[in-house]
């Protein structure tokens, strides 16, 4: 099959349904994993391409299993997989550290690290089984990889530590042909980032400047389309005049 397939998680709004736009431009075929199969459908209609194109499984990927099937359903319908773009990822409430409560903690816990492992974790053994071997899993990181907003505890904690899956899955893969990088995205304008926008008015506080999230997508698509033998280990694509340089 020349056409290759592409697995998105948190595909059914914000800057995974715009890289699945940008995905099936590129001629990919693509499953999408969400928790609501609407919006799942609703990204799927948005791009007008054919069912043979597309695969709907609604996933909570905090759902061991359901991420273990989640990804036999790929295997069965496409039979390999070429690109996970591993972005599924919620936040807690901007809140003192101290008030952040366990099913807070847990939660966001669940979804932006223990799922983010299980959904690299099948992509990682697919990839490997596979002929011809080998695959590239992107990891959806953050400016918050790097440096914190106030009260962000557990969504900065996550997100430094997306980094450290994504630093030891490009070590392992190396030996079978699995390329593992991570963008991290400042401030592109999605539903998540209106609501920081409107949090920020609330408080008195300045907006911040936004970029479109087509320019996300397009960096995917530049990650996604290298050889296996080149990989971005990491790329930060931000909005120009948003507070990261310096901030912190």
């Amino acid at each position: 099959m020349d056409r290759k397939i592409a697995l998105i998680t948190g595909a059914g709004s914000g800057i995974g349904r715009v890289t699945a736009l940008a995905l099936w431009q590129a001629d990919y075929s693509i499953v999408l994993a969400g928790r609501r199969e609407d919006k799942l459908r609703e990204t799927w209609a948005a791009a007008g391409v054919g069912a043979d194109r597309a695969l709907i499984v609604p996933t909570d990927v905090s759902d061991r299993g359901a991420v273990v099937q989640l990804f036999a359903e790929t295997k069965r319908r496409f039979g390999r997989l070429d690109l996970l773009f591993n972005n599924a990822g919620i936040n807690a409430p901007a809140i003192p550290l101290e008030d952040l409560s366990e099913s807070q903690w847990l939660s966001v816990v669940g979804v932006n690290l223990t799922g983010a492992f299980w959904c690299l974790q099948e992509a990682y053994k697919m990839m490997k089984a596979q002929q011809p071997q080998g695959g590239r899993i992107i990891n959806n990181g953050s400016i918050s990889a790097h440096v914190p907003r106030p009260h962000s505890v557990v969504y900065t904690a996550t997100k430094h530590a997306m980094t450290g899956l994504t630093k030891s899955t490009a070590l392992d893969g190396r030996d079978y042909n699995i390329a593992c990088g991570q963008i991290d995205i400042g401030n592109a304008r999605t539903e998540m980032s209106d609501r920081q926008q409107k949090r920020l008015e609330t408080a008195a506080e300045s907006a911040e400047p936004q970029m479109d999230a087509r320019h996300v997508a397009d960096a995917v698509i530049y990650m996604a389309n290298l050889p296996l033998n080149a990989n971005v280990l990491f790329m930060t694509v931000m909005a120009n005049g948003m507070p990261y340089v310096g901030r912190g």
